[in-house]
């Protein structure tokens, strides 16, 4: 069954109307025709609100509508991706260009006209759609924030709340003008990219978003380690430092990166214990009203001191031993080697 007949026989069953659904669900009833009479795919489940105030309003159980329209959406997309690609349109490239950076609009003009709809224009305009995106996700339940945007815009909150929906399901290849002009123009104040290595830096407007600046960057990096050191392993046993210890110094002690060596149980030991001692940190005594604590680094509790580490020596004496033993092993053997 699909979402929009479901929702036509609740509808029905309780003897409600349309308009009465398009206020619980906060969107316009011109949006709930649409979606009724299938002119309009369902939004994707995990980007929108709105299955969870339809359901509450027609008394459906809880994940009914996300599961239908997941369903509904994959087929949909199945009928797509057989379709031909249709290259951005021209307002819409011309607002992209438009938020291009002083200086470099004509270069990046250039390379957009001369591979239209190419690597270079689909990847600016799907990390700007990715970027804004994410900010109306996250803004979605903000009346405040959609109310603010909604007055930029020059649509209606409901309006805005509807396109929200739409925009949050588009990508490089859907992307119309009336989303550019909802989201991208007031959202976006400029962005730049280097063309060498394709870092990409966005801008967002500062009176609508705090974290205003975004850099995504296609280069070369090294594979980060993910499996754990053998002797972090082996240090983590001893029943005295898990007693200890804390989730944010193990994070710490697994982050340690070596080319080419291997650190013993005594190394993670001590390195701890310079992780613990306040000797080795500046302390921070900026925040208004805080308390500055003589000889700590960090805030009294948030890591145990070196004094409570109750074992220490005993620890410390079992490790030195262990590494005796094992160069006292690696020598046998080399001897016998030699012999």
């Amino acid at each position: 069954m699909e979402v929009g007949l479901l929702i036509k026989q609740k509808l029905a069953e309780l003897k409600l109307e349309q308009r009465d659904l398009a206020v619980a669900a906060q969107v316009t009833e011109s949006y709930i025709s649409q979606l009724l009479s299938l002119k309009k795919l369902p939004p994707a489940p995990g980007r929108t609100d709105i299955y969870e105030k339809i359901e509450k309003f027609l008394k459906l159980r809880r994940g009914k509508l996300a599961e239908l329209a997941e369903h509904q959406r994959l087929e949909g997309l199945k009928r797509s991706l057989a379709a031909e690609p249709v290259p951005l349109l021209k307002d819409v490239r011309e607002l992209i260009l438009g938020k291009c950076a002083t200086g470099k609009e004509r270069q990046v003009r250039a390379i957009f006209e001369t591979h239209p709809f190419g690597e270079m224009e689909r990847l600016v305009t799907q990390k700007l759609l990715d970027v804004v995106k994410k900010v109306a996700k996250d803004e979605l339940d903000n009346e405040a924030w959609l109310r603010s945007v909604a007055h930029l815009a020059g649509r209606s909150y409901e309006g805005l709340r509807v396109s929200i929906l739409e925009f949050l399901d588009t990508d490089v290849f859907s992307v119309s003008t009336e989303h550019c002009g909802s989201f991208l123009e007031p959202l976006i104040e400029r962005w730049d990219i280097d063309i060498a290595t394709f870092g990409l830096e966005i801008v967002l407007n500062r009176r609508l978003i705090a974290g205003h600046a975004k850099r995504v960057e296609f280069v070369e990096k090294e594979v980060e380690e993910t499996g754990e050191e053998p002797g972090l392993k082996k240090f983590l046993k001893f029943e005295a430092v898990r007693a200890d210890i804390t989730e944010d110094e193990i994070e710490f002690l697994r982050k340690l990166r070596f080319k080419g060596r291997q650190p013993t149980a005594l190394y993670y030991y001590r390195e701890l214990q310079n992780l613990r001692d306040p000797l080795h940190f500046r302390t921070t005594s900026t925040r208004k009203g805080g308390k500055r604590n003589l000889g700590q680094s960090q805030p009294q509790g948030s890591v145990a001191p070196l004094h409570q580490f109750r074992y220490a020596r005993e620890i410390e004496k079992q490790l030195q031993m262990d590494g005796r033993k094992g160069a006292i092993r690696r020598w046998d053997v080399d001897r016998g080697s030699r012999n």
